[in-house]
């Protein structure tokens, strides 16, 4: 089945206007619709409602365009695989990163490689990126932990050790021996918010050992989490809480 006739019809659902639909393509309007009848045909189904002001997809016809629109998206994606194959001197990237990556080093490595391509940096959650990622909205994601969605591939880069994060002077800076865990029963944690794979990992770490952490901060920048364990308020907050015997650092994955 030829593209043309589904791309035709995609834009009168989307126009809900043969009219405009025509105008968006640049093709006449007895041409488009003769398609879209020929394409009904050979469906055996009427998929577009003619009957009102607005032209619109009948249940048959929205749940033919549901498949539609991921197959145009497909062709598109390919349509700029090849352009990227064949010419590294211009076009774009669309990178998601959840907002603790820390990217400077490597955008400057990669504006060296590749000066004529054009790279979009958005922040998200990991969640939004395997999402996005699925609808090809972006074209490559960095994360934190392993991704769960089925419809997109993905590898280990690298391997992060995620520790505890504490004042100068405090009794686990030290450095000559690990943390119990059960010391963090008593300490008032900043952390990420619970969307973050960050989190996610730090919860996992805590309740494999049993501890129930209070959450005193959830912030959703780790710069502001670094400001507040910075700040004399919550410096005293620590002490205050601290037990007296000897605790030192501690991945928290």
């Amino acid at each position: 089945m030829l593209a043309r006739p589904i791309r035709y019809l995609k834009a009168v659902a989307d126009h809900g206007s043969f009219t405009r639909a025509a105008a968006a393509l640049r093709v006449s309007q007895p041409a488009l619709s003769q398609q879209i009848r020929e394409l009904e045909e050979r469906m055996g189904m009427q998929l577009l409602d003619r009957s009102g002001r607005t032209v619109r997809a009948t249940d048959v016809g929205e749940a033919y365009l549901r498949h539609v629109r991921r197959a145009l998206d497909e062709l598109e994606a390919g349509d700029r695989a090849i352009h990227d194959v064949q010419d590294l001197s211009s076009g774009a990237l669309r990178l998601g990163v959840t907002p603790i990556y820390l990217l400077g080093p490597l955008i400057r490595r990669y504006r060296d490689r590749f000066p004529g391509i054009v790279l979009t940096i958005t922040p998200m959650v990991q969640s939004e990126i395997e999402r996005a990622l699925g609808t090809d909205a972006l074209d490559v994601g960095l994360a934190r932990s392993n991704v769960l969605a089925e419809d997109v591939d993905w590898l280990p880069l690298h391997t992060e050790r995620l520790s505890l994060i504490v004042e100068r002077g405090h009794p686990a800076a030290s450095g000559d021996a690990e943390i119990d865990p059960a010391a963090l029963a008593a300490m008032p944690l900043a952390l990420l918010g619970p969307t973050f794979s960050t989190r996610a990992m730090v919860d996992r770490y805590l309740r494999r050992n049993g501890v129930r952490p209070h959450v005193a901060v959830e912030a959703n920048m780790t710069e502001a989490v670094l400001e507040i364990v910075r700040s004399p308020d919550w410096r005293r907050s620590c002490r205050s809480r601290w037990p007296r015997a000897r605790a030192i650092s501690a991945p928290c994955a």
